[in-house]
């Protein structure tokens, strides 16, 4: 069984940044991919980052020159470092895994097996 806890969220000016991590716990040694998610109000959930097992990082475009992620040697916590924050990042912030590798072609829900409760993050 594998547990994911996410923490580092809370309120920040426009402009500002923050840093999420999240903790895996578990039997993780078979999980490849790890990505983080995010639903703003009123939104879909959706990916944006995500990490592989041979640390290969892809960020959608609209969020690259901002947001990076990654992962400790152990691979056992997930890092996203989010700068210049905008009102529009307003979201609950999930972080995932995967028991397969990184698809090349998204970062969509059905690929994850695992996930985190998520840390509310507010820009203002």
């Amino acid at each position: 069984h594998v547990q994911l806890v996410e923490s580092g969220g809370g309120s920040v000016q426009a402009g500002g940044s923050l840093r999420l991590s999240c903790a895996l716990s578990g039997y993780t040694s078979n999980l490849h991919c790890m990505a983080w998610f995010r639903r703003a109000p009123g939104k879909e959930r959706e990916g944006f980052a995500q990490i592989d097992s041979d640390t290969s990082t892809s960020v959608i475009d609209s969020l690259k020159d901002r947001f990076t992620i990654s992962q400790d040697n152990a691979k056992k916590t997930l890092f996203l470092q989010m700068n210049s924050l905008k009102p529009e990042d307003t979201a609950m912030y999930y972080c995932a895994v995967s028991l397969s590798w990184c698809y090349d072609t998204g970062i969509t829900e059905n690929h994850f097996n695992y996930w985190g409760q998520g840390t509310q993050v507010t820009v203002s």
